[in-house]
């Protein structure tokens, strides 16, 4: 086993150890621990480092696997005690009203502290520590469910959401989720809290459902989504996260969460963005990324489908089990428990 080194992390040091255990089994001595670190040192260069512009003050849940994507995940909210000094965090509030201090991601030491305890995955919040109750992110996620594949989240995002968002005076940015999904965020101002960001994206969801109902669901119940792609509008709700552009994903191959340019997506293969590959990517054709935060959309062309949706007598959608029962949310029953009932 490597002994510990002290990384020199664009002049901050940053204490590393077990350098040579294997984290990703299929890919042997390319899939190191270290290897993982090499990737994240390539990617969050101070000046333009693509994944620091995504995690830059935000609340960051961890995703670690302390012997690699084959044993046991831990997935840590919380910044542990004893974490060194230099380290900052935010407080956030949990939807069950519990508060706890969070990883702040400030400097790119952070994000190889967390490497080093063995974190593959960053989970940010779609908030800025400066003010946690308002996103500054509406994030859509384009989740194949079985029978269904990349090809058709692909085809939705091309040939259905983006049009929508057109239509809507409304610009996203795509990005691979490192699985077989699509995830397509749009920058907003903080005007809205997390209920009125999450009714938007139902609503969208709903008219993205609207215009291709055999391909597109938005059923919160799996026993009705049937072989479509469903629109996680719960990925709006408070404390619930998707992980960052350019984080790595716990894959046989592991792949990245990589953004790509809508043209690219015509043509992309998920796998092909591999820790491995995006280091090159970037610096071939840059952070497609770059400039959303120029971007700052009012929501209020999807407050307007939400009151429309209201007009037709279309309320809210259920939350996830773990959350109080919300104002104005329908039961949370199975419609076939309810039928059976």
């Amino acid at each position: 086993m490597a002994g510990p080194e002290e990384l020199d992390v664009h002049g901050a040091g940053v204490r590393f150890t077990s350098g040579d255990k294997v984290y990703f089994p299929r890919l042997g001595a390319a899939g190191t621990k270290r290897a993982l670190a090499d990737y994240y040192l390539a990617v969050t260069d101070p000046a333009d480092g693509p994944l620091l512009a995504a995690l830059r003050d935000r609340p960051t849940h961890l995703q670690r696997f302390p012997d690699g994507i084959d044993g046991p995940e831990v997935y840590s909210k919380r910044l542990p005690r004893g974490h060194p000094d230099d380290l900052e965090s935010c407080s956030v509030t949990f939807p069950s009203g519990r508060t706890a201090d969070v990883l702040k991601v400030v400097r790119p030491a952070d994000v190889l502290w967390a490497v080093q305890m063995s974190t593959v995955t960053f989970h940010p919040w779609p908030v800025r520590c400066g003010d946690t109750d308002h996103p500054d992110e509406l994030r859509i996620d384009l989740d194949p469910q079985p029978g269904t594949s990349f090809d058709e989240a692909r085809a939705v995002a091309l040939g259905v959401l983006r049009p929508l968002l057109d239509e809507l005076g409304l610009v996203g940015y795509v990005k691979t989720s490192g699985g077989r999904g699509l995830h397509v965020y749009l920058r907003i101002k903080t005007d809205w809290d997390f209920i009125e960001v999450r009714r938007a994206g139902i609503a969208l969801a709903r008219e993205v459902e609207r215009r291709a109902p055999d391909a597109v669901t938005s059923s919160w119940w799996k026993e009705e989504r049937g072989a479509r792609i469903f629109v996680d509008f719960n990925q709006n709700a408070r404390d619930r996260t998707m992980a960052s552009a350019y984080s790595v994903r716990a894959t046989p191959i592991a792949t990245v969460s990589t953004p790509l340019t809508w043209d690219e997506l015509a043509e992309a293969d998920p796998d092909d963005y591999t820790l491995a590959t995006v280091p090159d990517l970037i610096a071939r054709r840059g952070d497609p990324w770059r400039t959303i935060g120029d971007r700052e959309q009012s929501l209020e062309p999807l407050l307007q489908l939400v009151a429309a949706d209201e007009a037709r007598g279309l309320g809210d959608l259920p939350y996830p089990p773990n959350y109080p029962k919300m104002p104005g949310e329908p039961k949370r029953v199975q419609p076939s428990r309810e039928k059976s009932g």
